[in-house]
């Protein structure tokens, strides 16, 4: 987490002044409903929210003696509420605060992530219906294959990160849970009633069964989540960066006014943005395999996961903000090329047209293999040798015996390949 690839709003979740205030709000409810209970005074109740106080550089001085930092921020509350403070956290253990207040950030750190998949898919929806009806060869395995048009890819993307953003939703709804068992999670010394209301207070569900610690499968399905959409990221990153090849040049990143490319070549401009997009997206889903091995902790709980999360939660979520803003930008300000990409879609004189004229021989009478070989056959002199496929065919007279030349021509028409745009895109944007 370096300031080069984070946002403040995301930042701020993970300081430590954040984490300090959560966990005097889950102390401070938790008393509150100790005080319903009868369990301590009400009014002592009153008094750690009237007084209660932290100092973080306090807190780690006393950390450096007890080497327990829940102890310590616990003992900096009671320099300032005083005596009243012995009623802080009456029959809980620290993960009761540690897990509770690691579920809260979480949830702000979706909720954020959310606000940065609407806006993505905000600049996807607007782009993809400017660019629905222009053509361009669409690729397999990098190779030409059939025409279709800018705005199907970019609806593509946008199906993709709608899905991303389910995911994510569900992500949040599981790992949003509150647990206030106390030790080894069965309530021995405090109420299941403090935890349902600490859970309402701070917009969490409970626990069911917490063993002193949340479980680490929702944590892992939350960091698999956020991996999952990191891919998705790379796809379209990638997509960009073979589209602004040179030898394609059919999509560029905006090149701002003043902007440099290299340091040697004055003449360079570089996908830099979808590059740097890329090497993220590597990052996040290297959170991904600590999650899954967080799982597996020693019988109620060990602390094996404390040191693994306390890296990856503020890493993975906050440069995850950064690449969905990045990624963002790089999709409202990319800048198209429509000629190149016809330049592009005409430059192997006609063979994207291949597979329509296979199946035309088939329907008039021609076996498939035969038909197959009948259009591989030129597809490859026009490969090898340059030139015009629909030329090449028209003089086979065993091709024209089944496809007469204006029939023939017929089947080059680009319309006949993107006559579903609108149905694709009643499928994804309705």
């Amino acid at each position: 987490m370096i300031p080069r690839y984070s946002r403040p709003e995301m930042t701020a979740i993970w300081s430590d002044e954040f984490r300090y205030r959560i966990w005097f709000e889950i102390e401070a409810h938790a008393c509150d409903a100790l005080a319903k209970l009868k369990v301590i005074p009400e009014e002592a109740a009153r008094t750690i929210w009237e007084k209660g106080k932290f100092d973080p550089a306090r807190i780690d001085e006393i950390e450096r003696a007890t080497k327990h930092d829940v102890i310590a921020f616990l003992t900096n509350l009671a320099e300032h509420i005083g005596p009243e403070a012995r009623f802080l956290h009456q029959g809980m253990t620290s993960s009761d605060v540690l897990d509770t207040c690691l579920a809260v950030q979480l949830a702000r750190a979706s909720d954020i992530l959310l606000a940065d998949l609407d806006a993505l898919l905000a600049a996807l929806k607007r782009r993809a219906f400017e660019t629905k009806n222009i053509p361009t060869v669409g690729r397999s395995h990098g190779i030409h294959a059939e025409p279709v048009t800018f705005g199907l890819k970019l609806a593509g993307y946008y199906a993709e990160f709608t899905r991303c953003r389910k995911r994510l939703e569900a992500a949040r709804a599981e790992i949003a849970t509150c647990a206030i068992s106390g030790a080894v999670g069965t309530f021995a010394h405090i109420d299941p009633y403090v935890e349902q209301y600490v859970a309402q207070k701070m917009g969490l569900t409970i626990e069911p069964v917490s063993t002193q610690i949340i479980p680490r499968d929702r944590h892992a399905m939350f960091f698999a989540t956020l991996g999952v959409i990191a891919s998705s990221m790379e796809r379209l990153a990638i997509e960009i960066r073979h589209l602004q090849r040179t030898e394609v040049l059919e999509a560029e990143e905006y090149f701002s006014p003043g902007q440099k490319g290299s340091s040697a070549m004055p003449h360079k401009r570089n996908p830099v943005l979808s590059e740097n997009v890329t090497g993220l997206a590597r990052l996040v889903r290297g959170y991904v395999t600590p999650a899954l091995e967080n799982v597996a902790l020693w019988h109620e709980r060990d602390i094996s996961h404390s040191s693994v999360e306390r890296m990856i939660a503020p890493d993975a979520t906050v440069t995850l903000d950064f690449a969905l803003h990045r990624l963002t930008g790089i999709v409202d300000k990319l800048v198209l090329y429509p000629e190149r990409m016809q330049h592009n879609l005409n430059k192997l004189g006609g063979l994207v047209f291949s597979q329509r004229v296979l199946l035309a021989l088939t329907q008039a009478g021609v076996s498939r293999e035969d038909a197959y070989k009948l259009v591989q056959k030129h597809a490859m002199n026009v490969w090898q040798e340059g030139g015009d496929f629909l030329s090449e065919l028209s003089h086979d007279a065993e091709i024209t015996a089944h496809l007469k030349p204006a029939v023939l021509s017929e089947l080059f028409d680009l319309g006949y390949h993107t006559k579903h745009v609108d149905t694709v895109f009643k499928r994804v944007f309705s």
